[in-house]
């Protein structure tokens, strides 16, 4: 049987108080409507369908990659009337699931069981027991424990109100009879909008079954209707990638204090992560990897046995095997690494490349380069790239030394095993094998006195 899905996802979320429609807001690397759309694209046979409102202009262009049908409810009527939009788009033998674009951690698995208890003459629900359920419509049951009906929390009585077990609003249904009783909803209740959840007491009207299956866990069916919520559901979702992670053999010092905002695609073995680490973007991490705490990660590539220190900053870098880089050191985009390099602390190397071991070590900023093997570049050495308008090329070549505090004005050729030494302002290519330097003569000065202060009177 084909399956049709409907997100509901036109609300504006005032709470949380944002310019940004509440559906693109952020859970890890996606948004919330991301995630929703993620957890129920690969069931089979499905076609969705999403209902927008506020912000629909900006949500499709945002989201313009996902392969969904947009339907837009011009005015915010309740969720029956939400669903009402896409009535002439279900085929009467299809199934039919309704989500929320705000529930962002429903697993894949749990739709699964709910579609599996669906049939011709049996409605799913979703349904959770809470400590507190106030806000939540209730489920009611007949005394054999049968559903008959769900009662918003306005509509409630007051022994309603102590029902523990609540809807989640996450339903599936055959199309024909979903259709029967989107037409007979009506809005004579506290809020005057037309309740999806109304279509419950219909089906049991109609001689059909309630059958309810319960999520894993709480967190994974708890909507976003605020900034609090949000932050709550973004570290349950943090804990579910690090405990992830560490199934697949990651030493994670404190799983609470870890961030993956993105993916690591290729992950080795014996991978050791201390606190407080982000990763963004696409990543492959190699065996007996190292990182230290506080450093942000983004779309690069690490080697085999790459040790990585404290506070470091990595972006659209290539790093080779048993390379040492930090404490504190920043590798910008289009950066790699050969084997076997040493970057340390306070370094800062964008588009550049570094051949087998070779160190940058101290407090040097390497631009625009193409540096060879068993390089050694002396602490603050500066690679010259931009005129202010212009970027040009350094290159040292094979066994060059780099004395501390040296300004190589680019383009400019450093020559095999060459030396520069300390404190050289260099404009002009290197011989190899030579040492090329540039200083001031340098003088002491007889009778010269230090100025002394004077004393206030």
């Amino acid at each position: 049987m084909n399956l049709t899905t409907v997100i509901l996802a036109a609300g504006k979320g005032t709470r949380m108080r944002s310019q940004l429609p509440k559906i693109l807001h952020f859970i890890g690397h996606k948004s919330l409507l991301r995630h929703v759309y993620d957890s129920s694209v690969n069931l089979n046979n499905n076609a969705i369908h999403v209902v927008i409102g506020h912000g629909a202009e900006q949500v499709k262009k945002t989201l313009a990659n996902l392969s969904v049908n947009w339907i837009e409810q011009t005015q915010q009527l309740g969720t029956g009337h939400a669903v009402q939009q896409v009535s002439n788009q279900i085929d009467d033998n299809s199934m039919v699931l309704i989500l929320y674009g705000d529930v962002p951690l429903l697993q894949a698995e749990t739709l699964k069981a709910l579609l599996g208890k669906t049939n011709e003459k049996t409605l799913s629900l979703l349904t959770v027991n809470l400590k507190n359920p106030t806000g939540y419509g209730r489920i009611v049951r007949n005394d054999s424990g049968k559903v008959l009906r769900i009662v918003e929390e306005k509509d409630a009585s007051s022994t309603e109100k102590i029902i523990a077990e609540v809807n989640t609003g996450i339903l599936a249904v055959q199309g024909a009879s979903l259709k029967k009783w989107l037409s007979q909803l009506n809005n004579n209740n506290a809020q005057g909008e037309y309740y999806l959840t109304d279509i419950i007491a219909l089906a049991v009207e109609d001689g059909f079954d309630i059958a309810t299956t319960a999520p894993q866990n709480e967190d994974e069916v708890l909507g976003v209707n605020d900034k609090l919520q949000l932050a709550h559901l973004e570290r349950v979702y943090q804990l579910q990638q690090a405990q992830n992670l560490m199934r697949e053999g990651v030493s994670l010092r404190d799983p609470k204090r870890f961030d993956l905002r993105g993916e690591i695609i290729e992950l080795g073995q014996d991978v050791e992560i201390d606190v407080n680490v982000i990763f963004e973007g696409e990543n492959r991490i190699g065996n007996n990897v190292k990182i230290g705490a506080n450093c942000s990660i983004k779309n690069a590539t690490i080697g085999d046995d790459v040790i990585i220190l404290a506070n470091c900053v990595i972006e659209n870098a290539v790093i080779g095997a048993n390379s040492r880089i930090g404490p504190f050191a920043r590798l910008r985009p289009e950066t790699v690494l050969a084997t076997e390099t040493h970057i340390g602390n306070f370094v800062e190397i964008k588009k550049s490349t570094i051949g087998q071991g070779s160190k940058v070590n101290h407090l040097s900023y390497i631009g625009d380069s193409l540096i060879g093997k068993k390089v050694n570049i002396g602490a603050g050495t500066i690679t010259c790239n931009y005129d202010g308008v212009n970027k040009f090329q350094t290159i040292i070549e094979d066994g060059a030394f780099i004395g501390s505090d040296t300004q190589l004005v680019a383009p400019v050729t450093i020559g095999k095993n060459a030396t520069i030494g300390a404190g050289s302002t260099i404009t002009k290519d290197a011989p190899d094998n030579q040492l090329t330097l540039s200083r001031s003569k340098q003088m002491s000065m007889e009778g010269w006195q230090r100025p002394v202060k004077k004393e206030k009177l």
